[in-house]
């Protein structure tokens, strides 16, 4: 190895310590929001009154969530590889077990332990986590105007300026997944010309470069196969996510009803809007965003007590993540990998 190689790992692991110091710090910042004002006495009475048998079936919703999202994964990847479903569970639970630790490592693992086990090309792989993704959004763009326009409005929502800014991010958003849907889907049909074209622009850097990226767009592209899979190929994928995100609705239903918040099973349809926003914040474990999200839906929308609420919300983030966590370190040798091969594999991804 290098100097110039040492120089530039160095680099990148401090980059990398600098994110994750600035996504801890954010979580530290929103769990002071998340407990603000909240009485600790009242909060320990709720915890202690939560119903167990709801709790317990918050662990059976996440259980059934990586399930189904195994099943659906497999379907994104079938026009690129058929992939066992055993080996899909266990680079589901691994991937998102080595998201909760470090932010955004299970985008990369997942990949990487289906294209080492089938040899498929790790970009390839990626293609369909961009997919998936994509198609999550899309449905809980759904749920939000099902919730919105269709469904009976709960009796405890509130009408003011937070509802109205949600109703616009919601259309924003999905106007932007559309078009990255259009961008995917000219992507993938013209491959050819469009890598061609970039090749052209590259052939002034070093083969050494210009090869790989080439050879890395080709392979994403081929990883978008499922954009051009039969109607009912893709019902099936849709049908899934449904499912996927029913199930997430189920969960996030019992975690409020377990402590006696008396809102509709629908009614966590827009709880999943706001979670979905407070997710996407980079923290460690997601930790702090998903929790403010979870108390701003349920304070500011629905008008619940801060520390039914915050109890809530607690419980869902930890009941959703147990499993995962704990499944996932189980699987983790058997998969022939460590948490330290997980952080240098992660490091090596800007």
């Amino acid at each position: 190895m290098t100097e110039k190689d040492l120089r530039s790992g160095r680099r990148v692991t401090s980059s990398r310590l600098v994110r994750l110091l600035a996504g801890l710090a954010l979580g530290v910042a929103l769990l002071f929001f998340f407990f603000r004002g909240v009485d600790a006495e009242q909060l320990g009475s709720a915890l202690r009154q939560a119903h167990p048998l709801l709790l317990g079936g918050v662990v059976l919703s996440s259980l059934a969530t990586y399930l189904i999202r195994s099943w659906r994964w497999g379907e994104l990847l079938r026009p690129v590889v058929a992939v066992r479903f055993r080996h899909l569970v266990s680079a589901t639970f691994d991937g998102f077990m080595a998201g909760l630790l470090i932010p955004r490592a299970g985008e990369v693992v997942r990949p990487y332990l289906v294209g080492r086990r089938y040899g498929v090309r790790v970009t390839a792989a990626f293609a369909s986590i961009i997919l998936e993704r994509l198609v999550d959004l899309v449905t809980v763009l759904l749920l939000f105007a099902l919730y919105l326009y269709v469904l009976p409005t709960p009796a405890a929502q509130t009408q003011g300026d937070l509802m109205r800014l949600i109703k616009l991010g919601g259309g924003l958003t999905g106007l932007a997944a559309l078009a990255v849907a259009a961008v995917l889907v000219g992507f993938h049909v013209h491959a050819d010309r469009t890598v061609g074209l970039l090749d052209r622009l590259l052939f002034k850097l070093p083969e050494k470069i210009a090869a790989p990226i080439s050879r890395g767009l080709r392979s994403f592209a081929e990883g978008l196969a499922v954009l051009r899979a039969s109607p009912a190929h893709l019902a099936r994928i849709f049908g899934q996510s449904l499912l996927l995100w029913l199930a997430i609705s189920a969960g996030a239903f019992w975690s409020y009803r377990a402590f006696d918040v008396p809102l509709p099973f629908h009614a966590s349809f827009l709880l999943l809007a706001f979670l979905t926003v407070g997710v996407a914040i980079p923290t460690p474990g997601m930790v702090g965003g998903f929790h403010e999200a979870y108390r701003l839906a349920m304070t500011q929308v629905f008008g619940v007590a801060a520390g039914p609420a915050v109890a809530a919300g607690l419980a869902m983030h930890f009941f959703t993540n147990l499993p995962v966590l704990l499944i996932g370190l189980a699987l983790l040798g058997g998969e022939g990998l460590t948490l330290g091969k997980v952080t240098e594999m992660s490091e090596k991804t800007p």
